[in-house]
């Protein structure tokens, strides 16, 4: 077999479609390009232009900011803790294994941060991520503790 032999296999090779033969062919004329002008021509950059009319997005007010530093924490109040120490769902020393156990906390969505919405009515010390100052204080006042762990979480 020689290089000049070689063949590719059927219908593995397509006909170029031949264009700008008359209009009879179907592709005479415009070859397929539509009219004439911007959209006729090479590289043709059109999205967002709306025929000279300010666009939407200049049109539409700028609204937001997102940091790039900042995490996601995932948020627990006090209430929700309360509530499991007083229906005995959970022990007096609650972990975060505990609270992941109970569907309150996914440890691959980030840290985890306590709020002090609700207020101390069960003693009991816990382990999270994070937690507000307003909690922080709370705790010193009543007999429960708060324990801070590592931010070093599960991505």
């Amino acid at each position: 077999m020689l290089l000049n032999e070689l063949k590719g296999n059927e219908k593995s090779r397509k006909k170029r479609k031949c264009l700008g033969r008359g209009i009879a062919s179907g592709k005479g004329k415009t070859c397929g390009r539509g009219g004439k002008g911007q959209t006729a021509r090479s590289g043709v950059a059109l999205a967002g232009f709306e025929g000279g009319q300010t666009p939407l997005y200049r049109r539409l007010p700028k609204r937001g900011f997102k940091s790039r530093n900042s995490k996601d924490y995932q948020i627990i109040n006090l209430y929700q803790i309360n509530y499991l120490v007083k229906n005995k769902k959970t022990t007096n020393e609650i972990k975060l294994q505990d609270l992941e156990k109970l569907g309150l906390y996914d440890s691959s969505k980030g840290p985890l941060k306590l709020l002090g919405k609700g207020g101390f009515q069960e003693s009991f010390s816990i382990e999270v991520n994070m937690a507000s100052k307003k909690l922080i204080e709370a705790a010193a006042k009543s007999d429960s503790t708060v324990k801070l762990i590592d931010n070093e979480h599960k991505a």
